[in-house]
């Protein structure tokens, strides 16, 4: 089994067991939006500003490697014309839930973002991309196949993983691995994944994350650091995710 499926399988089991990022928006918080009053998150803690997505109304936005009904019903809510691609069925599923409960279309396409992805060039306004390359073992290929699908102009909004929490043990209080860390090619890190259960995740460092934005081509706009949503680092306050805002010129 590639690893790519081993992710989807365990992403699913996730959901099934109450995993945060695949609880789906409420009845309540999709009105919310519509009233103009919504916030999402790219990482653990920190709310997007709007000001990085301007007016959605009409905008063909992608949910890349963002199923779970949580934030494409928002964009939904105000306005946009929206599509959603992810590799787990489960998080899919939510997406079909939540829009079938709402009354709003919206396009499901199960895909791996590791592939050529199943669009034409210069087909959106917006990409979302939430943390969710750190599940494949290559960022560079995922931010081209933005760019290409990007209409000019249009709008790259990421969350990214700062590869700190790859050097620690699960306590997050002593350094156990060296960089990169890639199960692929290491099978202590391989071991140490299936103890924690965490599925097949890579370290990306910031020349994948943001210089590959911008060897793609991308103007970096903005971004922010966040941290994890509990533990010893997050206590210390110690960033561990970036978010970007990237547009193709």
């Amino acid at each position: 089994m590639d690893y790519q499926d081993i992710n989807a399988e365990t992403i699913d089991r996730w959901v099934e067991e109450g995993w945060e990022w695949g609880k789906p928006i409420s009845h309540e918080q999709f009105e919310e939006a519509r009233q103009g009053r919504w916030d999402v998150v790219l990482t653990p803690k920190k709310p997007v500003p709007h000001v990085w997505f301007g007016d959605l109304k009409g905008k063909k936005v992608l949910g890349l490697a963002s199923g779970g009904g949580q934030q494409m019903p928002v964009f939904a809510a105000l306005g946009a014309e929206c599509t959603v691609l992810d590799y787990s069925e489960r998080q899919l599923e939510s997406e079909r839930l939540v829009a079938k409960r709402e009354g709003y279309s919206i396009r499901i396409v199960r895909a791996d973002m590791t592939k050529r992805l199943p669009f034409e060039d210069e087909e959106f306004d917006l990409i979302f991309h939430p943390v969710s390359n750190c599940y494949v073992e290559e960022v560079k290929p995922i931010w081209k196949e933005c760019w290409r699908i990007l209409k000019k102009g249009g709008l790259l909004i990421a969350g990214v993983d700062h590869y700190i929490n790859y050097i620690v043990d699960q306590d997050e209080k002593r350094i156990v691995n060296h960089l990169p860390f890639n199960p692929l090619k290491n099978a202590d890190q391989m071991e140490q994944l299936k103890r924690d259960d965490a599925g097949v995740q890579f370290s990306h460092s910031l020349e994948e994350q943001i210089g590959g934005q911008l060897e793609a081509g991308f103007h970096l706009t903005d971004l922010y650091e966040d941290t994890n949503s509990e533990g010893w680092l997050s206590e210390l306050n110690i960033p561990t995710f970036l978010a970007t805002r990237a547009v193709k010129e």
